[in-house]
């Protein structure tokens, strides 16, 4: 008899559109939470969205209470768990990009309470998804959390966020195309479990942005749509898998990496698609598609090479040869690549 049961966790309500930050109370109107709300952002994202989210609802009478922290760190969850003990909250709201999301969606998690995103920038598939990133010294913690409840996306605030953010958040979309060849890899020879549809849907939302790379632009309210709504079936295919897998390989472990070892690391999402340019050239080999992953990068104007990143090329090769040291997660990396291997797969792809 087959009784293997599997929870999967999705949103309630996703409102993407113009002008919908004004709608953040109807979408939590629709969920019936109760009691007071708590709305945690970062400095310029409670300029920009928060303060207009905390109004929202103490016209409707709810008493709202708001935080904004400096940083992402444990240490920062642990005051928003203490804030909202203190004020009695009764559901959290994250304004904000990664920083306040995650530490909200974690904060939420600890205390039992529903949780809503708000995002302000379209920086990585967070914003959906029920895992939060933190770092801790030389090192970036990611840990399992309560998706969100409802997510309310205003594309007229995403296309005025700084557009490094915006391609951050495609690249970290483009790079689901390596990740998902991992967890293939993976399945076959470590016989790790493989969700088809999980799969599926994160390799489509890897090929809806590369398809879509020449239209999105700086400036232009449509990328934000296109880029928003790609963030979202990502995080939904993470919470389908209950793992990161479906948007988590070898190129994120090379981010992680680098994260660990640069003097000066780039944006998360700007350098897992860096990574995602070698690692497809490790999966497929000098004709495969690692050139389709490249330029689609060029074309919205992420790095693909060491320089725009910002990182020596030294730093690039010693990433890749000890990426594998991470986690215990199996990817093409294997046990690990000889420093040769990494400076021609580097070199091949241009990046160095």
């Amino acid at each position: 008899m087959f009784d293997k049961s599997t929870w999967i966790r999705l949103p309630r309500n996703v409102v993407v559109g113009h002008g919908v930050l004004d709608q953040t109370l109807d979408a939590v109107d629709e969920l019936h939470l109760a009691g007071r709300p708590l709305v945690v952002s970062s400095p310029t994202p409670h300029a920009v969205a928060g303060e207009r989210v905390v109004d929202q609802f103490e016209d409707a009478g709810y008493d709202p209470a708001e935080v904004v922290i400096d940083e992402a760190s444990f240490d920062a969850v642990q005051q928003v768990i203490a804030h909202a003990e203190d004020v009695d909250a009764g559901f959290m709201l994250g304004v904000g990009g990664g920083k306040a999301i995650d530490i909200t969606k974690m904060a939420a998690d600890d205390l039992g309470l529903g949780f809503v995103s708000v995002p302000t920038a379209a920086s990585h598939d967070g914003i959906v998804s029920g895992r939060g990133s933190v770092p801790e010294g030389d090192t970036r913690h990611s840990v399992a959390a309560e998706p969100p409840l409802a997510v309310v996306a205003d594309t007229e605030v995403l296309a005025e966020a700084p557009w490094r953010l915006t391609t951050a958040g495609c690249a970290d979309i483009i790079s689901n195309y390596t990740a998902v060849r991992d967890w293939e890899l993976a399945h076959r020879l470590k016989n790790v479990p493989y969700s088809e549809y999980a799969g599926a849907l994160s390799q489509m939302t890897a090929e809806m942005l590369v398809d879509s790379a020449s239209s999105i632009k700086k400036g232009l309210e449509e990328s934000s749509w296109i880029v928003v709504k790609a963030l979202v079936s990502s995080g939904v295919a993470m919470s389908i898998a209950d793992s990161s897998r479906p948007a988590s390989g070898a190129e994120h472990l090379f981010s992680h990496q680098l994260d660990r070892i640069a003097p000066d690391p780039a944006l998360h999402g700007h350098q897992v698609g860096v990574g995602a340019i070698m690692t497809e050239y490790l999966h497929s080999g000098p004709k495969g598609r690692w050139r389709d992953v490249r330029d689609a990068l060029a074309a919205i104007g992420a790095p693909t090479t060491a320089d725009e990143l910002g990182i020596d090329d030294e730093t690039i090769v010693e990433a890749l040869t000890t990426a594998h040291e991470i986690r215990d997660r199996y990817t093409v990396l294997g046990d690990g690549m000889s420093e040769e291997a990494a400076i021609e797969a580097a070199t091949v792809t241009g990046v160095v």
